[in-house]
């Protein structure tokens, strides 16, 4: 629904960026330039191909969203197997490595441009990516883990700037021994069993502390004996009488 010239709409949103980028332009502007432009094509025409859209290009940065998730993830995964060969043809030291974020989440249009906290979040996911890397938000990976033929490592909560809740990231494996496998969350939930153990095992000696005073208690309380009048050595008097205690 249209309001004021805004959209709000669930999209995934794939987030591009060069790593070391200022360090490439330092060195050789020229070449650099002639590369990312060669590079912004390349990619471009995937997003395309994948039935997305680049949304801004300024320097470094690529931004696009795709209607899916699947979509998306298809053209970041070619992307990279791209650029790797177009890589291979330059020295080391003038290698463009893109890392590459995906999230879904509800952005808002206006004039062309996107916003939102889900475009923020995938910008920040493509910080944890390595060069040549692709990482991607719980909730794609939820919507991916069984059509694609690739593997993920899950690499935890991540607290990220300006988003109020941590975001769950994994890592899209593109090694053919990786396939169909889901690493790290097990060693996850591990964690988090251990620490629910250790909770409970503190509850378990509290308890059981609390049981043994308890028990005590009773045990010594049967010893006390109830005072006997017969046994005292002065009478009790038949009125009420004073004690002068030391201080």
């Amino acid at each position: 629904m249209a309001d004021n010239g805004m959209q709000r709409k669930l999209r995934a949103i794939f987030s591009a960026d060069v790593k070391g980028y200022s360090k490439l332009m330092g060195e050789d502007d020229e070449h650099t330039i002639n590369t990312i432009t060669e590079y912004r094509k390349i990619i471009t025409e995937l997003i395309e191909a994948h039935h997305g859209r680049v949304v801004d290009a300024p320097g470094d940065n690529i931004l696009a969203e795709f209607s899916g998730a699947l979509n998306a993830v298809n053209s970041a995964i070619q992307i990279q197997r791209i650029l790797k060969i177009e890589n291979s043809q330059l020295s080391d030291d003038r290698r463009m490595n893109f890392r590459i974020g995906i999230n879904l989440g509800d952005i808002v249009h206006r004039e062309g441009r996107i916003y939102g906290d889900g475009v923020n979040v995938a910008a920040r996911i493509e910080g944890l990516a390595d060069p040549g890397g692709i990482c991607i938000s719980r909730g794609v990976f939820d919507q991916v883990k069984r059509k694609v033929r690739y593997g993920f490592e899950y690499l935890g909560e991540h607290s990220v700037k300006n988003i109020a809740e941590p975001v769950r990231v994994y890592r899209i494996l593109t090694e053919p021994e990786a396939a169909g496998k889901v690493i790290g969350e097990e060693k996850f939930l591990g964690r988090i069993s251990r620490k629910v153990a250790i909770f409970y095992f503190i509850s378990l000696i509290m308890v059981a502390g609390c049981l043994i005073g308890w028990n005590i208690y009773l045990h010594q309380s049967k010893k006390i004996e109830t005072a006997s009048i017969d046994r005292m050595p002065f009478p009790l008097p038949d009125k009420p009488s004073i004690a002068v205690l030391p201080y």
